[in-house]
């Protein structure tokens, strides 16, 4: 059974959630605010909402410094900074799920893998083509029909990014090919999004727990 972990108070909305759902924030010996993404630098902590404008909002309104109880040192890029950690830590998961065998890339290879395998999700790089991703998102409604608006469809990382994570160039189509690895891509796009403010309820994913659609080929 997962480890079930006391729920913790935001400092800014002072509202009760699990850990998943929020960012630990330490003292570090210079007395700079460090993030903790994976909650595990020693040191008391205190807690954030996982929203970029909530993490603004406590740097702006000192809130660290009180929390902690002492002359607490936040700069005003703290939560750009743990955005750009997050985006990192996306393309790191893609990439060990790339290296499990999890990933197709390719248009061709794409539009192949909707009929021959079962798939977590699409990725598309952002400057994607709008009629590449027409294309493979007609194939994929051929397969889902109306299932097919809970299916996850990633569109967040660049071309440059894709290449860095896949170790190949120009990739703009990929495709995420069910399993562990693909599990802990979605869950870390899951939470960038829900950081960003950006549409968090995609793919009806829940926090740290999502069970995506899972497209299966006939037969499977």
């Amino acid at each position: 059974m997962p480890r079930h972990e006391p729920e913790r108070t935001c400092i800014v909305t002072r509202a009760v959630h699990p850990p998943a759902e929020l960012i630990r924030f330490v003292l570090g010996p210079d007395g700079q605010v460090v993030p903790d993404l994976k909650h595990k630098l020693p040191g008391r902590g205190v807690w954030v909402t996982a929203k970029q404008d909530l993490v603004d909002e406590a740097v702006r309104r000192h809130l660290f410094a009180r929390a902690f109880k002492a002359d607490a040192k936040a700069p005003d890029t703290l939560a750009q900074d743990i955005r750009q950690a997050l985006r990192a830590d996306l393309r790191q998961s893609l990439s060990l799920a790339n290296k499990a065998g999890m990933v197709v890339t390719g248009f061709h290879k794409v539009e192949s893998a909707i009929l021959e395998k079962p798939l977590a999700a699409l990725i598309h790089a952002a400057e994607a083509a709008e009629d590449g991703r027409r294309k493979i998102t007609n194939q994929l409604r051929k397969r889902l029909g109306d299932a097919i608006s809970a299916f996850p469809v990633v569109q967040d990382l660049s071309n440059d990014e894709l290449d860095l994570a896949l170790g190949r160039s120009h990739v703009i189509h990929a495709a995420l090919v069910a399993g562990a690895g693909s599990d802990g891509f979605l869950n870390r796009w899951h939470r960038y999004r829900i950081y960003c403010g950006l549409d968090a309820d995609q793919a009806g994913l829940t926090f740290e727990t999502g069970e995506p659609t899972i497209l299966k080929p006939a037969g499977y």
